[in-house]
């Protein structure tokens, strides 16, 4: 499955990157990067957290 972020909502709070550290990195620039685009079903409910507890809604798996 892949992971998605709309960069028109992100604000780069940081919950994604606290849930799944290997999956999400807030750079020292304060920008949102997805280091594991090609997620791998194991991490399913990781991410799903990840993307619940985004408050801008910026985050969607496809798969």
């Amino acid at each position: 499955m892949k992971v998605h972020v709309d960069r028109s909502k992100c604000s780069s709070i940081g919950l994604c990157e606290a849930t799944a550290p290997d999956i999400f990195e807030i750079g020292a620039d304060g920008s949102l990067t997805i280091v594991m685009i090609d997620v791998p079903e194991d991490r399913r409910l990781d991410l799903e957290q990840a993307c619940e507890n985004c408050p801008t809604q910026a985050l969607s798996i496809e798969g």
